[in-house]
């Protein structure tokens, strides 16, 4: 069975987060703000309709990556730490955004993750 666009959402927002708790490492820090919304941008942007909410939270996402990205190496580290923190609060929020408020596009259901219209994850 091919994985929902939530597991997706999921995976993509676990995936930022390791990148944050591992940066500085293999990602230049031109490419890191990009690199930490690839999967966002890659397997959920373009299967949800678009969404205001859904849209801020990404830029959240990106201009705390740019943060994270442009403290100097010799900063403190709680300078450091304040700015990877702030970059995990915005992944999460991004991925609570989409949790909550996306819906499904016709790509979407072209794709098999559900009708069009209907919510990406299941409300309780």
């Amino acid at each position: 069975m091919a994985a929902s666009l939530a597991d997706k959402m999921r995976g993509a927002a676990a995936e930022a987060r390791r990148l944050a708790a591992t940066f500085p490492g293999a990602v230049a820090k031109d490419d890191f703000p990009w690199r930490v919304i690839a999967g966002f941008d890659a397997d959920i942007r373009g299967h949800v309709e678009r969404d205001r909410r859904i849209e801020d939270e990404r830029d959240r996402v990106l201009i705390a990556a740019v943060t994270l990205a442009e403290t100097p190496a010799e900063a403190e580290t709680a300078e450091r730490e304040r700015a990877r923190r702030g970059l995990v609060r915005a992944v999460d929020y991004l991925e609570e955004a989409v949790l909550r408020f996306g819906v499904l596009n016709r790509t979407a259901a072209r794709g098999g993750f559900g009708a069009a219209g209907h919510p990406v994850a299941e409300r309780s």
